[in-house]
């Protein structure tokens, strides 16, 4: 218990593992992991930047081309229910002793890649769906870190976040805002750094590649974790200094 509180306390000293530097980077890796997958061996859908999804979708109306436009609407439908699936989560679990509700959302994002990674081709549409579900859950599970607002799952916010903070380090001559921005851009390189495992694991091992994602996710939860090797410390600390009868 001692060495637990210990490591906690090396990896981050936020409130709580969910807005900790290690986690974030974890689960962009995690992101950018996915989208690889699903774009190289899944029939070039991006399970997480549902813009490219639109931008296709709209050019296989034009085409007039059923199969290629529920290629892409169907994971945008799946993402739209995975945003709505956290907020249920987060409503009606929020207080759950045993097993936090972001654990849970974790717990479900892993059983969803471990099914995915045995779907076989015929079944691309059920598996982009599957994970843009489980990418929507994520991206609106985690929503900050470092007390800043940031996306797991795609980079664009994280751009023009991590440079505006860049903008106002040069303006202003702000410390913590160059600070701040090397955080967003180390979470963006991260996220890179998946897609690129992502790409070279693919081709090796097709369909059960997103299974790497799934250890991934595993190390998130046992991180998480240690939330709770924090709180049985403070509880012992706080009843050690109750005044005995």
């Amino acid at each position: 218990m001692d060495f637990l509180h210990f490591l906690r306390k090396k990896i981050t000293k936020q409130g709580q593992m969910s807005e900790s530097l290690i986690l974030s980077l974890l689960l962009a890796l995690s992101g950018g992991f996915q989208d690889a997958y699903t774009f190289i061996e899944r029939g070039r859908v991006f399970a997480n930047a549902q813009t490219g999804n639109v931008v296709l979708m709209s050019a296989s109306i034009l085409d007039k081309d059923i199969d290629e436009f529920f290629r892409y609407f169907l994971p945008l439908l799946a993402f739209i229910a995975g945003i709505v699936i956290a907020d249920l989560v987060e409503h009606h679990m929020k207080n759950a002793q045993i097993v936090h509700w972001r654990q849970m959302i974790i717990m479900a994002e892993i059983i969803i890649m471990v099914i995915v990674g045995v779907l076989p081709v015929e079944y691309d549409k059920v598996a982009n769906c599957m994970v843009s579900l489980a990418c929507a859950m994520q991206v609106e599970t985690f929503r900050f870190f470092l007390g800043n607002a940031y996306a797991s799952t795609m980079i664009i916010g994280n751009v023009r976040s991590g440079t505006h903070a860049f903008s106002r380090f040069v303006l202003y001559h702000k410390i913590p805002e160059l600070k701040k921005a090397g955080e967003y851009f180390a979470v963006i390189f991260v996220f890179g750094l998946g897609a690129g495992l992502g790409a070279t694991l693919t081709p090796m091992m097709r369909e059960m590649t997103i299974w790497g994602s799934a250890i991934i996710l595993l190390v998130c939860y046992l991180l998480m974790e240690l939330d709770k090797v924090e709180l049985l410390s403070n509880k012992a600390e706080n009843d050690g200094q109750l005044p005995t009868a």
